[in-house]
């Protein structure tokens, strides 16, 4: 039996968690704690990096313990640590890692270094449908900052096909949300209101990025299309900075917020799903996977399931977004792989799954 304990600290959740990896490889979350920042940054429309790194600091010490005693482990019990180096914000990752560097030596364990992004895609392995996970796969990685296509041909063995060439869909959702007033964090609360909303009510024009970029996204002119749709635009000849054209709930007379927030929803799901659909179907994928923060979306999830034969797993809700789990259960894989990572591990805010 192999136990891991994990940290993240990437963004803005304070998390540590235990996961248990039995002789056949199975995968059992022993504990798993979150502390998140949201209200802290509620004020702020998004993540102010110095505060969350703070809150870190102050944060992972309880966090830590509260997963332990969870766990019912004991230091002695765990086979390794392993912590997110990146990508992520470069404060809040330097808590996570150097966290874990003082464990490792403290309690004379191996310190394995781990890949945010692998992260989300190994919190499937914690999922119901674990049993179920076939390769080659295609992968939807999607989440605030990350927007990628993932061909998954085994563990570790990935191949990226097409990533967003600007916004990520998660930033999309939290802009959209700061437009219609609708508060952050952005993807639950278009979802919530969405449901209240017609799709049809404004037919956005979806991203078409060419027959030689099939597998990419772009999300910049939804951004824009909804803010022309529902903002009062300036005058002929007026230069307006693009923070000012993003004032929160400055909306033309007339405006319905549910259309707005379901059908910017349906539209940004269309650019999601369609380029995963062709890339599943132009690889010969044994299944769609989902991961990542916007995988939470039930419109999302359902419009793949709707419009496709193979099977389509998504993790539980509570592993979409940022978690400690994940990275155990990452952890677990390249614990089994041999990974042993040294004390000068350092974080690599920028750093890339392929």
């Amino acid at each position: 039996m192999t136990l891991i304990f994990g940290i993240e600290t990437s963004c803005d959740e304070t998390a540590a968690a235990v996961v248990e990896a039995a002789a056949d490889g199975k995968l059992r979350l022993r504990a798993n704690v979150v502390a998140s920042q949201v209200e802290m940054h509620r004020k702020y429309g998004g993540v102010f990096p110095e505060v969350a790194a703070r809150m870190h600091i102050e944060t992972i010490h309880a966090v830590a313990r509260e997963a332990l005693t969870a766990a019912d482990v004991q230091p002695a019990d765990l086979s390794a640590v392993a912590v997110t180096h990146g990508p992520g914000l470069a404060g809040s990752l330097l808590v996570g890692v150097n966290f874990a560097k003082g464990l490792a030596l403290m309690w004379d364990k191996p310190l394995i270094g781990i890949n945010h992004l692998e992260g989300h895609l190994y919190s499937l392995w914690l999922s119901e449908h674990a049993d179920s996970l076939r390769f080659p796969s295609v992968c939807l990685l999607v989440s605030g900052g990350h927007t990628e296509l993932i061909l998954v041909r085994g563990h570790g063995e990935y191949t990226l096909l097409g990533s967003t060439l600007d916004d990520a869909a998660g930033e999309a959702f939290d802009k959209v949300a700061r437009l219609l007033g609708l508060g952050y964090p952005g993807g639950p609360a278009i979802e919530r209101t969405a449901r209240e909303g017609d799709p049809n009510a404004y037919p956005f024009t979806l991203s078409d990025l060419g027959a030689e970029r099939p597998y990419a996204f772009s999300f910049s002119g939804i951004k824009t299309a909804v803010m022309r749709a529902v903002q009062p635009q300036p005058a002929y000849g007026k230069r307006v900075r693009g923070e000012e054209s993003l004032r929160a709930g400055n909306l033309r007379e007339g405006v319905n917020i549910a259309d707005a927030a379901a059908s910017f929803q349906a539209a940004a799901a269309e650019m999601l799903v369609a380029p995963t659909l062709r890339a599943a179907r132009d690889h010969g994928a044994a299944a769609i996977w989902l991961a990542g923060g916007v995988s939470a979306n039930t419109y999302l999830r359902q419009q793949l399931v709707a419009r496709t034969d193979l099977p389509v797993y998504a993790p539980p809700l509570a592993l979409c977004t940022d978690n400690a789990a994940m990275i155990a259960a990452a952890g677990c894989f390249r614990y089994a792989a041999g990974q042993r990572d040294s004390l000068a591990l350092d974080v690599l805010p920028m750093l890339a799954l392929v």
